[in-house]
Formats: structure tokens, sequence, C-alpha cells
């Protein structure tokens, strides 16, 4: 859910990243500056959470869930990783790598740093390195993802430059779960549905988009985008109940598909000419070529958007901001566009609000709430449900009113089975001893 800037001069050239949290409650960019770090609670105002000018050029910046802790990565050093306390200002580690960062993925057990031709995966909760994987196909744009399910932490790469294998590998037991020969040519894009169970993926050429189950790796859905050209997929995500699955591209069309099955209970409809022939139809499938009749089987575009630009670098997430459900697409010149979705009838979908990120935000930092596990919900429900907010103490991982003691080592009894909590005062993000590696050089500074 991450996209870097690419277009010269003017606005764009000032946002040089951004990207949605894992649950796409907020919204991070990177600019010539520094980074910004923004709620997604409301659709008519945008609310400033934080804004940092520490680090100029910043090219990668990650949030975890509504949590303080936020990773940055910088043009003027493209081979460290920066972690941080946002909220108390503080630095919480960083690492130098043997090449430049191409990506970052995060959830509440792992942290995984891809490079070009090897892979790091953190244990998050204090940030030691678990595991190396080296010799990865060459991944020029640092093409990966992990689902935020911490349960089943699987991460999904290339493994081939030349054809569209999937890797597998279980961030848990730190072992290659299986390879998925997903497409003919390269990826493009991947990524989880939110319990992790399921993975979609793109080729290079854009036009079908193909859903596995997982771990198993079985062939799901296949939809079409598109038949008549070949796009860049820069933004593929599904919405956090599983139901809808979203696709941009350097177009100016939003597809979303619906990801459900005609079921063989449906009842019998009456005997008509137009019927009869879809019958006939559909029995002539079994007789074409199974690369035609696959093609006549694809789903297509459940709803749909049309920008205002094209060629444009995007990402787009599904999301329920109160109670409705919305399709949110973040543009590189600076631009966050709302729009409403109906998930009855789909259709083209209203846009409701454009919000300019560049301006100067209202800071509005004590009123997010604190993170809680995503819970997979239907539209319908969420619509219906009375909008609460859990207690805090109820809630795992890093918390908005949490702290970073300088120079405090949490001591290994006091490690929960899940990550590190902060919820108070006397739990602290760790402290590493320096080492050097043969392939990363460990350089960590805690504040």
């Amino acid at each position: 859910m991450e996209a870097a800037a690419e277009a010269p001069g003017g606005p764009a050239a000032a946002l040089s990243c951004f990207s949605y949290n894992q649950d796409c409650t907020s919204l991070a960019i990177g600019t010539t500056t520094g980074y910004r770090l923004f709620s997604l609670s409301s659709v008519e105002q945008l609310d400033q959470v934080h804004e940092s000018n520490e680090i100029p050029n910043v090219y990668i910046v990650e949030r975890l869930f509504s949590s303080s802790l936020v990773v940055v990565v910088s043009h003027a050093k493209p081979q460290q990783m920066n972690v941080y306390h946002f909220k108390k200002g503080t630095e919480i580690c960083n690492y130098s790598y043997s090449s430049n960062i191409l990506s970052i993925r995060l959830n509440r057990q792992r942290l995984v740093v891809c490079l070009e031709e090897s892979i790091y995966i953190h244990n998050i909760k204090d940030m030691k390195l678990l595991k190396t994987i080296l010799d990865t196909p060459p991944n020029t744009t640092g093409l990966c993802a992990l689902s935020i399910n911490h349960a089943n932490s699987y991460l999904a790469y290339p493994g081939s430059a030349t054809s569209g294998e999937i890797t597998l590998y279980d961030g848990n037991t730190l072992k290659t779960a299986c390879t998925i020969p997903a497409h003919d040519g390269p990826l493009a894009a991947l990524a989880f549905n939110s319990t992790g169970s399921k993975l979609a993926s793109a080729s290079e050429k854009g036009t079908v988009i193909r859903v596995f189950s997982i771990p198993g790796g079985q062939k799901l859905y296949e939809f079409r985008r598109g038949m008549k050209r070949y796009v860049n997929i820069s933004s593929l995500v599904f919405s956090m109940d599983s139901q809808f699955l979203c696709a941009s591209s350097n177009t100016e069309t939003v597809h979303i598909f619906k990801l459900e099955h005609l079921t063989d209970s449906r009842p019998e409809e009456p005997p008509t000419w137009s019927g009869y022939m879809g019958k006939m139809f559909q029995a002539a499938t079994n007789y074409l070529p199974a690369q035609v009749s696959g093609m006549m089987n694809q789903d297509r575009a459940f709803a749909t958007v049309r920008l205002n630009i094209s060629g444009q670098r995007n990402i787009c997430a599904l999301s329920t901001i109160q109670k409705l459900p919305r399709l949110l697409v973040t543009t590189s010149d600076g631009h966050l566009y709302i729009y409403n979705l109906d998930p009855q009838d789909g259709g083209e979908c209203v846009l409701i609000k454009k919000h300019s990120l560049l301006g100067s935000g209202k800071m509005e930092e004590n009123k997010e709430n604190d993170l809680q596990p995503p819970l997979p919900q239907s539209y319908a429900a969420t619509v219906a449900r009375q909008s609460t907010v859990p207690s805090t103490s109820t809630m795992p991982g890093y918390s908005e009113d949490g702290g970073a003691l300088r120079g405090e080592v949490i001591p290994e009894h006091e490690f929960a089975t899940g990550p590190v909590c902060l919820d108070d005062e006397n739990e602290f993000p760790p402290q590493l001893a320096v080492s050097r590696g043969k392939d990363i050089d460990f350089a960590v500074e805690v504040s």
C-alpha cells in the first residue's frame, strides 16, 4: 500500500511517497522536507496527526496501525532504516543494510525490509534480526506483501524475475510455505486480505488479477481488469471484510471487484429463449481451449471510478469511514479523493470529497484512537452497528499513550506472547547491542 511519487516539478515533486497503514485508518506521506501522518476517521475533515521535518527527502514512511511507531527511510541515507516513537519524539533504533532499501512492511509481530536481492525479517517486539533471505530474484521495485494478521505472518515476494511465480514464506516459522505459479509474466502487485487467508496478484501486463487461498495456493478467483491495453498496476488492496478487491493503475480507471461465487442452489429460472441461449453458451465453453473459456468465465468489475487524471502514480484503499464504505485514492500530485461505494449495486462510485495533502493540516493528535486488531466485518454489519471505542487496556500492540525511556531494556521474562505493549511507562522499547554481521551492519542507536 505504498507508492513513490515520480512526477517532476510542481507540487507533485514535493510528495515523494505515500502509504496507508495496515487497516487503512491512517495515511502517511513523505516529502522533500520530512513526513506527515493523517487520520482517516472523517470524510469532511483531514486531520494531521503528526509532522516531522527532521529528516528531509523521505521516500519510505510506514506507520504501524494507529500507533506511535513509524519507520522512515530518506534519500540522504537510503541504506538506513530509522524507527521512531513519533509522539515522544525519540528514535527507537536504526539499522543499516548492504544496499538501498526498496520497501518496508509491518505487522504487530514482524518488520520486513526488502532490498533488491535480499529480504530481512525482524522481530518487531525487540527489533532483532530473525532471518535473512539471500539471493532472491532481482526485485528492482521491492515488491512484497506481508499479512497484517500477525497470527500467520505470511510474506509473499516474487520467486522469479521472468515469470509470475510467487514465493510464500511463513514469517513465524521462518520457512518457505509454498510457491504459486500465478502468472506467465513477471509480477507487478501483491496483496493479502486482513486475515492472511487470501492473496491477490497481478502481472506486469495488468489485464488479469487472480486471488489464491493461503497457505494452500489454490486459485479462488480470476478477474479481468481489461483487454484493450496493458497497464501498470500501482495498487491492489482488499477491503477489511475481504468482500471487495480494488485495483488501480496508470490509467484513469479504478476497478473494484466483488469476491463472491454464484451457488448451484439458485432457483430454476423459467424457460425463456435468452435463458436457453445462456445455457448453450455456458456448455460451449467446455469445448473451447482453456485460455478462451477461462477468459469467458472471468468476472468483471463490480464498481469503477473514472479519475480526472491519468498517468499519475496513485494508491487506493477500501475503508469504512463514519459507518459507510468508502474508496480512498491518493495521487502523486498531493491529493486524497474520497468516494462513496455502493456495496449492493456497485456501479460508478461517487466523489464526495477532495483533500490537499500539502496544505497546512489541522493537528488533531488527541482525537485519534489507539489501535485495535482488525475484525473482519461485512459492510452491512458495519453500517448497522453503533460506533464504540474499546478500552485501551484490551488492545494489544503499541499504543498512542506509550513511551520510551532512554537506555531501558525489556527483560526476557517480560516478553509477552505477542509484541511489545507500550501501554504505560513501565514497558519500553529495547536497546540492542551494536554488532556487525556479514550482510548487514547493525548500527542500532537508542535515543
